[in-house]
C-alpha cells in the first residue's frame, strides 16, 4: 500500500526480435525425419490392422464384442492419424523449403 506505481523491471519484459525463416536445407532435412516416421507409422499401422484381421473375436457376448471392435477401430484410427498427420507435415515441409528457395533466388541483389 505504501507504493503506489510500482516500477517495471526491464529484464521481465519481453524483446521484439526479428524472425528468420529456416533456410531449405533444414526444411529438406526436417521433412525426411518426418516422412521417414510416416513411413514407419504406416507399417505399424498395416502390422496392427492384419494383426486384428487374423484374431477374430473369440466372445459370443454382444456387449464384450461391440466394445473390442470399438477399441480395434480406435486403436488403427489414432495409429492412421499420426501417419497422416507426419506425412502432411513432410509435405508442407517440402512446400515451405520450394517457397523460401523461390523467395531467396527473388530477393538477390543483381550484380553490376
Amino acid at each position: 500500500m505504501t507504493n503506489p506505481t510500482p516500477t517495471p523491471n526491464p529484464d521481465s519484459q519481453p524483446t521484439k526480435k526479428a524472425q528468420t525463416l529456416p533456410g531449405p536445407l533444414q526444411c529438406l532435412a526436417s521433412a525426411l525425419i518426418s516422412s521417414g516416421f510416416a513411413i514407419a507409422l504406416y507399417f505399424l499401422t498395416s502390422s496392427i490392422a492384419q494383426t486384428f484381421a487374423r484374431k477374430p473375436l473369440t466372445s459370443t457376448n454382444p456387449i464384450a464384442q461391440n466394445i473390442s471392435a470399438a477399441v480395434r477401430t480406435l486403436v488403427v484410427g489414432v495409429s492412421t492419424l499420426a501417419t497422416a498427420i507426419f506425412g502432411i507435415v513432410a509435405v508442407g515441409l517440402v512446400a515451405l523449403a520450394i517457397q523460401i528457395t523461390i523467395q531467396q533466388l527473388r530477393n538477390r541483389p543483381s550484380q553490376p
